[in-house]
């Protein structure tokens, strides 16, 4: 078997650039602040410590952790819900009115967060929600629809129409084509959709720092903007909070890795 050296050379370069980052700040967590100051970035720490993650977890990390997988996890929920369904009744319905309801749902794709956010304020002050981890969720899952539906819709495109027929002929309704034959085959366009939403919504930083106030609503992103404040130039404690912040959603990709490639992909080659 022939050997790829030029490809396996662009491999070890991209390992480098994803693990020196990650070794850096975790490897920088563990030092106290005169060792981070005096000490090579990039050697061992050699006396390592905990008193940095005791710092992150005695300053209110805990609440913003839960606020954030409080975020996250209604986001996806609605995301898979209301995703699904649209992208099945888009993939087999013959009807125009389905297809403009789609394009119109696309051009969402065009609109960025940044240029709605005054009538998103205003929408969710007058709801009286705002303050509120509603007030973060519904945004959020609002933008993220948009791309799960196209995912998900080339992902039931690729299904053999002589597969919904079969389901059909059995005497199969819609719910059941699409509990029995739909949600398993597209499970790979699923997953790709729960993990893109969900780093979406971990990492969300415009919603919950101009539609929440309050301690009790913080959610990640404004909670290491307040570590940086509090610790100043405890640089330190700052890198475990975001050690911390990135474990979750670190597994959450972990999990779901394989899937993404064949649900992005999927109904691209037609």
């Amino acid at each position: 078997m022939k050997r790829n050296w030029p490809a396996g050379a662009s491999a070890l370069v991209w390992l480098v650039l994803v693990v020196g980052p990650l070794y850096f700040m975790v490897a920088a967590s563990l030092r106290g602040r005169a060792d981070y100051l005096t000490s090579s970035p990039l050697k061992p720490p050699e006396d390592p410590t905990l008193d940095n993650y005791r710092t992150v977890l005695d300053g209110g990390f805990g609440g913003y952790l839960f606020n954030n997988v409080v975020v996250t996890a209604a986001t996806v929920a609605i995301v898979v819900l209301l995703g699904v369904p649209a992208a099945y009744a888009v993939a087999r319905s013959p009807s125009k009115l389905v297809q403009r309801g789609f394009t119109l749902l696309l051009a969402g794709l065009a609109i960025p967060a940044q240029a709605t956010i005054i009538p998103v304020y205003l929408l969710i002050t007058r709801l009286n929600l705002y303050d509120s981890l509603t007030a973060i969720i519904l945004p959020t899952a609002a933008f993220a629809l948009p791309v799960a539906t196209l995912v998900l819709t080339n992902s039931l495109r690729d299904v053999p129409k002589e597969l919904y027929e079969a389901q059909t002929i059995d005497g199969a309704s819609a719910f059941g084509v699409l509990r029995y034959l739909v949600l398993p085959l597209a499970r790979p366009a699923i997953v790709t959709v729960v993990v893109y939403t969900a780093l979406n919504a971990w990492n969300g930083f415009l919603f919950p720092l101009v539609l929440t106030q309050s301690q009790s609503s913080r959610v990640l992103t404004l909670g290491l903007w307040n570590f940086q404040g509090q610790f100043g130039t405890n640089v330190p404690a700052l890198l475990a909070a975001v050690t911390l912040s990135v474990m979750p959603i670190f597994v959450v990709y972990l999990i779901g890795r394989r899937y993404l490639l064949s649900g992005l992909t999927a109904g691209f080659g037609k």
